[in-house]
């Protein structure tokens, strides 16, 4: 008997509210990041605290991805895109935490946050470069929309805050759908649906 990924009918805007919702593990990746390395403000620090909030991230969206990210695979990529990029960035922006600094450390994280979990997509996705095209414009994004939302960034955190975390999640579950719709056996959801259709 043939268990399926999730219910037959089950709109597409859930399993993206799911995956939105999963915005949840960036706070709690930024938490574990700070406890691990303290602030972002050398090179080991910035590769230690990458390196541990890449993994909570990696684990979480893993989690809510609907089964189609593979956690291991997934978990990985993030983790060390995560921590190389974090390290390369920041270096580049001198550690500075004005708003064009943090945009230029989150485009250069999600340039290799980006080509590692490209790797990581599975083989069913479609055109896997645009989520690596993607994610330096999601992640500046992200820490452009703390610092504008007030948060106090000069606390040097490993990762953009909740409102970042929210703006990022929401697009980037979009885009996940479009590149890599949920398949169930038997069933697939083709993007752009909002139900699933006999394969």
């Amino acid at each position: 008997m043939r268990t399926p990924l999730r219910g037959p009918g089950v709109p597409a805007w859930r399993i993206w509210l799911r995956w939105t919702a999963g915005f949840l593990a960036f706070p709690i990746a930024g938490l574990a990041g700070r406890a691990a390395s303290g602030p972002v403000d050398d090179a080991t620090s910035a590769l230690v605290g990458g390196i541990v909030t890449g993994a909570v991230i990696g684990a979480g969206q893993a989690l809510v991805s609907s089964g189609r990210l593979s956690p291991l695979r997934w978990s990985a990529a993030t983790t060390a895109g995560g921590g190389l990029g974090l390290l390369l960035g920041a270096a580049l922006a001198g550690y500075r935490t004005d708003l064009g600094s943090l945009a230029l450390m989150g485009a250069v994280e999600g340039v290799l946050l980006g080509m590692a979990q490209a790797c990581a997509l599975p083989h069913t996705a479609r055109l896997p470069w645009l989520w690596a095209a993607a994610m330096p414009l999601l992640w500046a994004a992200g820490w452009a929309v703390t610092t504008l939302a007030g948060v106090g960034v000069d606390a040097r955190f490993t990762v953009f805050g909740a409102t970042g975390a929210l703006t990022f999640s929401a697009l980037s579950g979009v885009l996940l759908h479009h590149l890599l719709p949920v398949t169930t056996p038997g069933r697939t959801t083709r993007p752009g649906s909002l139900r699933e259709v006999d394969a």
